[in-house]
């Protein structure tokens, strides 16, 4: 499996192509447009989510809701478009007419002057944050999101919520109230903070309130768990091979993110070995299984069979309101940087981009491993593959 996507902020279109998805799987627009909203959703985002509605329509390799095993292409229309049309227009040459709303002045945080440096973009920036932006990520969700249906169909589910905001951290002790991903998905979408329990939503709300009147922004963590998932995927044999990093990867390979741990994280560092390693069991029922987590779900770069856990951190959005200390790369002199329309925190919905990106690594990893040709043989391999697992 592989994909690419191609769009820009203000374009008139977001766009993916997706290759390897096996035939005979079930996915409808309104699969992809329920992820799309989850990602517009969540406390703290900009008024840009007013504006749009991210809905896809899906141009290429699904017949009558079905996959056809034929890359998949999606689209997802930018209205706020409506707005840059002369800006953007790819089709005709520039004019000071749409050559307004140049970016000379570029965001500490941003890709805005090393991305300007790189590409020779020296007359206006805007070349630069175009593609840079978060705008982007719509289309990796919908990536996910098909992923996601994929993963579903071999009963492996994935999931992600927000950790902490600022200083106030979720209270990750509820996690054990929960059965299964499904219950803990319930509880923290309701929350517009997608925390979980309604005194972290409250104070995460009160956190980026404040943020917003002082017209800053503010950070935070995002946890993804994933279930079902079958021992051996990613391989020790070479380090590019590891699935673990590919995760770690995908994941710092997301707009603003700074960091990820896997399990114990960087907290295992302050550790002893027997306080970290996960002991090793084995029953009838389970076959080989682990009497603790602290590894989030790897060993030597492959799953355990144990529930993957990922964190990732996301660093403050880099436009602020009361900009901060900048140069104009025309004149050199100094000035404050340029403002665009932002959010206080993109948190919340970094949470669902997160979950995304696990899933396709994890889809990735299963069609890697067996037959992708058809969804029925791809679930007859996993199957047996599962009870060979069980049975060693």
């Amino acid at each position: 499996m592989r994909y690419m996507t191609a769009g820009e902020s203000h374009g008139p279109e977001e766009v993916a192509i997706i290759e390897g998805i096996p035939a005979g799987l079930t996915i409808t627009a309104e699969d992809i447009n329920e992820q799309l909203a989850r990602r517009q959703h969540g406390y703290g985002r900009g008024q840009r989510q007013v504006i749009e509605t991210d809905t896809v329509t899906i141009m290429g390799g699904v017949r009558h809701q079905v996959t056809l095993g034929s890359p998949i292409a999606l689209n997802v229309h930018n209205d706020d478009h409506n707005h840059w049309s002369k800006i953007m227009d790819p089709n005709i040459p520039a004019t000071a007419e749409n050559s307004l709303r140049k970016v000379m002045r570029p965001r500490p945080g941003h890709a805005d002057l090393v991305g300007g440096m790189k590409y020779r973009h020296q007359d206006d920036l805007r070349n630069v944050l175009e593609r840079s932006s978060a705008r982007e990520t719509v289309m990796r969700v919908a990536v996910g999101a098909v992923a996601k249906k994929l993963l579903a169909a071999l009963d492996i589910d994935v999931h992600g919520f927000v950790a902490n905001i600022g200083p106030v951290q979720s209270d990750l002790t509820q996690l054990t109230k929960y059965h299964n991903l499904a219950e803990l998905r319930e509880v923290t979408e309701s929350f517009a903070t997608r925390s979980l329990t309604a005194d972290d939503d409250k104070a995460m709300q009160a956190v980026i309130d404040q943020t917003k009147r002082n017209r800053d922004t503010v950070g935070g963590t995002v946890q993804v768990m994933a279930t079902g998932v079958p021992a051996g995927l990613g391989s020790y044999v070479s380090a590019d091979e590891k699935l673990d990093a590919k995760i770690a990867r995908a994941i710092v390979g997301i707009n603003a993110f700074k960091g990820v741990e896997f399990g114990g994280g960087f907290d295992n560092a302050t550790k002893f070995g027997s306080q970290v390693m996960d002991e090793i069991y084995w029953s009838a029922e389970r076959g080989f299984y682990r009497g603790a987590n602290n590894l989030g779900g790897f060993e030597g770069g492959m799953t355990t069979g144990e529930m993957i856990v990922v964190r990732g951190v996301v660093k403050p959005i880099p436009t602020l309101y009361q900009p901060m200390q900048s140069v104009d790369i025309d004149t050199h002199q100094d000035h404050r940087a340029s403002t665009e329309r932002s959010d206080t925190t993109a948190v919340t919905a970094a949470a669902v981009i997160a979950e995304a990106m696990v899933a396709i690594e994890l889809a990735k990893a299963v069609l890697d491993k067996f037959d992708t040709d058809s969804l029925p043989r791809l679930q007859e391999q996993v199957a047996a593959y599962r009870e060979e697992i069980k049975n060693f």
